[in-house]
């Protein structure tokens, strides 16, 4: 019984992902519920609201980032700015894919949910706080942070980014962990 409403709760999160690309950020619970193969009452079960299944799907988001972090973060690299390298790699990693998150819809729909702002940026604060955590300089930490920042918002304002630009992009970051000196 558990796993089964584990595998639906899934089930929904997907199909919501899958509702806002094709329908908008204004998606209804019952195209997600169909989508899923659910009734909407089997939706409302799992998640009370539109707002909460909202939620849960950016919970879901922030999960699968974290867990390619979890994924990059090399155990026997001690040098510093491992937890840089791993976010980067992280924020590049194909498994993250163009979800709706990188859509400026979906994400104006999002934070106008009360408290998902704040949210993000506790995660946003998470993240910059774990990449400097393990000695890299803290002016590399900035700017390796705030051009990531960066990549996302062009992600999200040009769908037809250059990949060859993305993959120089990566390897400048990277490069930016292997000394510790100050930039200026």
């Amino acid at each position: 019984m558990q796993r089964d409403a584990i595998r639906t709760r899934r089930a929904l999160l997907e199909a919501a992902e899958r509702a806002l690309m094709s329908h908008g950020p204004q998606v209804s619970l019952e195209v997600v519920a169909q989508d899923a193969g659910v009734s909407k009452g089997g939706l409302l079960h799992h998640f009370r609201s539109r707002e909460a299944l909202l939620r849960a799907l950016c919970e879901h988001w922030i999960q699968q980032y974290d867990d390619a972090v979890a994924r990059h973060l090399e155990p026997d690299d001690g040098r510093p700015g491992r937890f840089c390298r791993a976010h980067i790699k992280a924020s590049f990693d194909p498994s993250i894919g163009d979800g709706p998150w990188r859509n400026i819809g979906v994400q104006s729909a999002l934070l106008a949910i009360p408290g998902l702002f704040e949210h993000a940026r506790i995660n946003g604060r998470r993240w910059e706080n774990e990449m400097g955590s393990d000695g890299l300089h803290p002016q590399r930490v900035l700017l390796i942070a705030r051009a990531l920042d960066g990549d996302s918002m062009t992600e999200m304002f040009d769908a037809g980014s250059d990949d060859g630009e993305r993959v120089e992009l990566r390897d400048l970051l990277l490069a930016l962990t292997e000394s510790n000196q100050p930039l200026i």
